[in-house]
């Protein structure tokens, strides 16, 4: 039996601390002894605090102090508006916190995946921190990035639909202690996994070839069975290989041994390599195991006969993971090909020379679509050679990431949920706004982003908006976005009456974020948010023929005339939530 030495310490500190409460308590009572007490009431809560976890030192940045005396609030700059068909997505300028409470008001439980690439803190870049450079001679280097960090993703959290994911790209600068931090944010239940990107560029900093950064993996709730498939592409020389096999009547034997090479040549991922054998038409195919492997699962039990011994095979200790109907319907006793191993195929399943293996159910490379995503991605990073095609000049960013990684990391979880929302607040160069735009382009899907970075050296505007628009310019894509810019309204020592009005202004941008439309020169959707407002559209209401759904303030009520008036004229009515600045009202 282990001793918990720490829990003894801590028990021995609060019976100390009880003793000493004693003795205060029976002293005479003053200011003084009430002080006391309260602070050992404070030392008890600190002894019993957290006992496991991340531990750092807290720091406050100047977004703070400006978040304790402000509202942020949206302002829409029109003019770089992209009007191009498509799904409505949004770039907002601005302190990536800022954004993210704005977020929670429009966009709370509704995001269903987050990518984020933060900075790495390396030790020759550091990263900003309140428009301070942290480097390596900060004695609080990695307490400020943890302090940054956990404040974003204490957003994140809340920001995740109930199926949510999010990706978080890491290098081994802070590797472990995000982890931690994010096992205590997203529940260590929910990690998902770790994924290795291999970037098939070295680089040399301490003596080792170090090729790869990680890719954090939670779900909001891994209550949901989620299974991440990459599409199988990028294999027409298999094809090609099996093609002229067969246009030259290539032995199978010798066939398979090509394909093996080939596979061995082209690095190829596990998951294609195990369809390594050929069938008489020359087609891939690999072995699926038909038992159960160890768990606390156990299927049916019944007799397969082997096609040529006529004897039943051994029956698995668990039993079989198919029916014996499901099993019947695939094999075919009729067909037996013995193929140059000595082994047998029966329809779509596998039979050793003999009874002494269970058998395998077949599965034709060509019939797949899609395979799992695997712990281990093999890209090259060429994010920079890509923002190149759509620059004069090099290095407008410095280490954007693939659009091929970000392409696959999305496609994998939402090929059968293409109507989502992706979020990225760590927005850089864009690309995983590309990589939407990109992906909804080959498989027709309607994903929208939303993409937050601040403008530090005119990066928003001369970087990010100006990749999107050229991308969507140059590769043709039908896609539209609008550019925000968070700004502030003075709350300090105001009392909400007193700069509701301001507030008011704004609220058509998060009706506009928060329902993926735009207002400016759209005849089908209108606002109203005063009664002003709302008696002048009703006044023109003819003019507004094309007009199909009226957003209206919460606190309007038409009289029954003009929802008559609305349904003759076959406009819906959509009532804008009055959660947007709610927490101010209960200040």
């Amino acid at each position: 039996m282990s001793t918990n030495i720490s829990k003894q310490k801590r028990e021995d500190l609060l019976a100390k601390i009880k003793e000493i409460r004693a003795f205060i308590s029976s002293a005479p009572q003053d200011e003084n002894t009430g002080n006391l007490l309260s602070y050992l009431s404070d030392l008890e809560k600190d002894v019993n605090g957290k006992k496991y976890g991340l531990v750092f030192e807290e720091h406050r940045e100047e977004i703070d102090e400006i978040l304790d005396k402000n509202t942020p609030v949206l302002n829409e700059d029109k003019d770089l508006f992209i009007d191009n068909g498509g799904q409505m997505n949004f770039l907002i300028e601005g302190d990536n916190l800022a954004s993210l409470k704005l977020l929670e008001k429009t966009h709370k439980g509704k995001i269903d995946v987050i990518y984020i690439d933060p900075p790495y803190n390396t030790l020759n870049d550091g990263f900003t921190y309140s428009d301070t450079l942290v480097d390596v001679n900060d004695t609080f280097r990695h307490s400020k990035w943890l302090s940054f960090m956990q404040e974003r993703l204490s957003f994140t959290r809340r920001l995740m639909s109930d199926k949510g994911i999010i990706f978080i790209s890491v290098d081994e600068n802070e590797f472990a202690q995000i982890k931690l931090m994010c096992d205590e944010v997203f529940n260590e239940k929910n990690f998902i996994e770790c994924i290795v990107w291999n970037k098939r560029v070295p680089k040399n900093d301490k003596g080792i070839g170090n090729i790869h950064e990680y890719i954090l993996t939670y779900a909001k709730s891994c209550d949901f069975k989620y299974k991440f498939m990459v599409l199988k592409d990028g294999l027409k020389d298999i094809d090609d290989l099996l093609h002229e096999c067969k246009k030259n009547a290539v032995s199978i034997e010798e066939t398979e041994m090509r394909l093996k090479r080939l596979y061995k040549k082209n690095k190829y991922d596990r998951a294609v390599t195990l369809y390594n054998a050929v069938d008489e038409n020359y087609r891939a195919w690999g072995k699926i195991n038909m038992s159960w492997p160890n768990g606390n699962t156990f299927g049916p039990r019944y007799d397969v006969i082997h096609p040529a011994t006529k004897k039943p095979v051994r029956v698995p200790d668990r039993g079989w993971r198919w029916s014996e109907a499901s099993f019947l319907a695939a094999v075919d006793y009729d067909n037996v090909i013995e193929r140059f191993d000595g082994s047998y195929m029966c329809g779509n399943i596998w039979f050793s020379k003999d009874e002494n293996m269970q058998p395998s159910s077949i599965k034709y490379l060509d019939d797949v679509n899609r395979m799992l995503l695997r712990s281990i991605i093999s890209l090259k990073s060429d994010g920079g050679i890509e923002l190149e095609k759509y620059f004069d000049k090099k290095s407008v960013f410095a280490y954007p990431k693939s659009v091929e990684l970000l392409r696959m990391l999305l496609d994998s979880i939402t090929y059968n949920n293409k109507d989502c929302t992706i979020l990225d607040f760590f927005a850089g160069s864009g690309t995983t706004g590309h990589a939407v735009m990109k992906l909804n382009s080959e498989d027709g899907g309607n994903r929208k982003f939303i993409l937050c970075t601040n403008n530090e050296n005119n990066i928003c505007r001369d970087v990010t908006y100006e990749r999107i628009k050229r991308v969507i310019d140059k590769e043709g894509y039908a896609a539209s976005m609008k550019y925000y810019k968070v700004d502030y309204i003075p709350i300090n020592e105001r009392m909400y009456y007193e700069y509701a009005d301001e507030l008011l202004i704004h609220i058509r941008e998060l009706v506009e974020l928060e329902n993926g439309v735009n207002f400016t020169d759209n005849a089908e959707i209108a606002i109203v948010l005063t009664e002003e407002e709302l008696a002048d559209f009703m006044a023109n209401i003819k003019a507004y023929g094309k007009c199909r759904k009226l957003y209206m303030g919460h606190d309007l009520l038409p009289d029954e005339e003009q929802e008559q008036s609305l349904a003759d004229h076959g406009i819906e009515i959509n009532i804008i939530p009055d959660y947007y600045y709610q927490d101010l009202r209960e200040v």
